[in-house]
């Protein structure tokens, strides 16, 4: 695919890996919709990257079909937005961690069902899973890395569908004003188990590798950290 001229929609895209999606996107050429509920934060990323914002919470059925539909000839989406506030599962209330699927799985099921709907022309989606679906180790956050494992289906289990390619990345931590947060709060111990950060560019990059390849269909990118990343074909 040639992204120049495309219309291309990323959630969560204020910020961290969406912020650095959207302005490699962008940066291809593509009309970028920077999608958010960060009502700072968003519009500014989408001035700095030359595109437009819209409010749009992911947990909110209609505030999807609102931005999908708002999209003339969308041919481009990223499910970037994500997350896993504490506390986690099993000592979560039900609610709580029921919440955290909701953001990182069936949002992004919401989003891609849409979108499949709305890209008469074809097109490309790529779902942001995480190392935290890739594997069977142990993981703090067990609800959050179950989404994400989702997600990793999700791809090989639409890799046949007509027109529309969905394809998956799954980067270890990433280098994001977040994620330095998160490492600021927690004592040199457990900073030191912290493996080295990947760089958002370079997510954003492979995530652009995967829209113009017209043969990434239910193809899962995985960037370990201190490794190169490696594709998995359906």
């Amino acid at each position: 695919m040639d992204v120049r001229g495309q219309a291309a929609i990323v959630t969560g895209g204020a910020a961290g890996i969406g912020r650095a999606i959207a302005q490699a996107l962008a940066e291809a050429g593509a009309e970028v919709v920077v999608a958010d509920v960060d009502d700072d934060a968003g519009p500014r990323t989408a001035e700095e990257v030359g595109g437009r914002f819209v409010y749009a919470d992911a947990l909110a059925d209609d505030d999807l079909r609102v931005l999908i539909g708002g999209v003339p000839e969308l041919a481009i989406l990223v499910n970037n937005a994500g997350g896993a506030p504490e506390p986690y599962y099993p000592e979560a209330p039900l609610e709580h961690w029921s919440r955290t699927l909701d953001l990182n799985l069936r949002s992004a099921m919401v989003a891609t069902q849409l979108a499949l709907d709305a890209m008469t022309g074809g097109g490309a989606i790529v779902n942001v899973s995480s190392i935290a679906g890739y594997g069977l180790s142990p993981h703090d956050a067990p609800e959050y890395a179950v989404a994400k494992a989702g997600l990793v289906r999700l791809a090989g289990a639409l890799s046949n569908h007509p027109g529309v390619r969905v394809s998956c990345i799954c980067p270890d931590w990433v280098d994001t004003p977040a994620v330095r947060r998160s490492l600021a709060a927690m004592t040199e111990e457990e900073r030191a188990e912290v493996p080295e950060l990947v760089g958002a560019d370079e997510i954003a990059g492979l995530v652009l590798d995967l829209i113009c390849d017209d043969n990434s269909a239910g193809r899962v990118v995985v960037r370990p950290a201190g490794g190169s990343a490696f594709a998995i074909e359906p």
